[in-house]
């Protein structure tokens, strides 16, 4: 079952990179004491992903943060590598955290899994955007239909805001 509004960010590891390299950083030392926005795509560089979902928070970071919000991040079942990589080719380095849930764990602790083993991809998120209030979930927007960003738009959680 998915996690819902109400409940607590279920514990989990990511990799982020850092100056120093890659680094493990918790779901606490994420969300603690701060309001962020998070969305999870299937895959970093994957056409909707890149195109559509990723610009859609780049390119409302100050709207956001207006409206209270001290972060934004994105987590996909990618590695770190991968995360990095993507930071840099979309310009959001230092914008956007980019959280690498390379097992899927995370994905899984949400019950936000997307199985894509037909089409070579594996196990995957689903794609969403959610409010976490201090590591609360206050709200989740998971897309419903393959291929759209909508539900889980950037402007869609600004209007909810």
């Amino acid at each position: 079952m998915a996690v819902q509004n109400g409940d607590s960010l279920p514990q989990a590891n990511f990799t982020v990179m850092t100056e120093n390299g890659p680094e493990v950083q918790t779901t606490d030392q994420i969300f603690q004491g701060r309001k962020v926005v998070l969305f999870g795509v299937p895959g970093a560089f994957t056409p909707l992903c890149d195109k559509s979902h990723l610009p859609g928070f780049l390119g409302n970071i100050d709207e956001f943060r207006a409206r209270g919000i001290d972060a934004i991040a994105v987590t996909s079942v990618n590695d770190v590598f991968v995360m990095d990589a993507w930071a840099k080719h979309a310009g959001a380095e230092g914008k956007i955290i980019f959280l690498a849930d390379g097992n899927g764990d995370f994905a899984r602790a949400l019950g936000l899994t997307l199985d894509l083993t037909a089409r070579g991809l594996g196990l995957r998120s689903q794609r969403y955007a959610m409010l976490v209030d201090n590591g609360v979930l206050r709200k989740l927007n998971v897309e419903t239909a393959a291929g759209k960003v909508e539900t889980s738009s950037a402007e869609t959680l600004l209007n909810q805001l």
